[in-house]
């Protein structure tokens, strides 16, 4: 299992480094086509909305088309928010998993993502829960919900925030 996890936190790392160094490419690549990508909204102080069907979301997309149609408006210029874009640093840490059912893999881990905009530097920060599925030596992921602890957003939160 500890071989499971390695992987799997490798996995977690060179995500974060796809989306430091924009290789959007790579980065689509390692969701599944119909994975869901949901960062919700926070209802109260200590609960956050769980439907993005039925309830406010910070982004919510379905299936990957949502997130290839953000990295078509970055490489096209079609994105004013991301103009220009941001440098960023993601930190993974705390990565735990464990195995369903169906053979996937529920995996939680903590993370922060600095980045620089404008001459300022900032920090979003929370925990994201992803369910895996083995592809090859590698890994697919299905869904992706994450968690913004600090949600008081002065500039743009998009997905290579989280």
């Amino acid at each position: 299992m500890s071989n499971v996890i390695q992987s799997i936190e490798q996995f977690l790392f060179r995500k974060a480094e796809y989306c430091d160094r924009q290789q959007w490419d790579e980065y689509l690549n390692l969701f599944d086509a119909e994975a869901e990508f949901h960062i919700p909204q926070w209802d109260s102080e200590h609960v956050y909305t769980t439907n993005p069907k039925r309830e406010m979301s910070l982004i919510y997309y379905p299936t990957r088309a949502g997130l290839e149609d953000r990295v078509f408006r970055i490489r096209t210029g079609k994105s004013a928010a991301c103009t220009p874009m941001p440098r960023t640093m993601h930190l993974v840490d705390n990565v735990q998993a464990q195995q369903e059912e169906d053979g996937t893999w529920l995996v939680k881990a903590n993370w922060a993502t600095h980045f620089f905009r404008f001459g300022e530097s900032e920090c979003f920060f929370g925990w994201s829960e992803y369910r895996l599925r083995a592809d090859g030596d590698s890994w697919k992921i299905k869904s992706k919900r994450s968690i913004v602890l600090n949600d008081k957003i002065r500039h743009v939160l998009d997905f290579y925030h989280v």
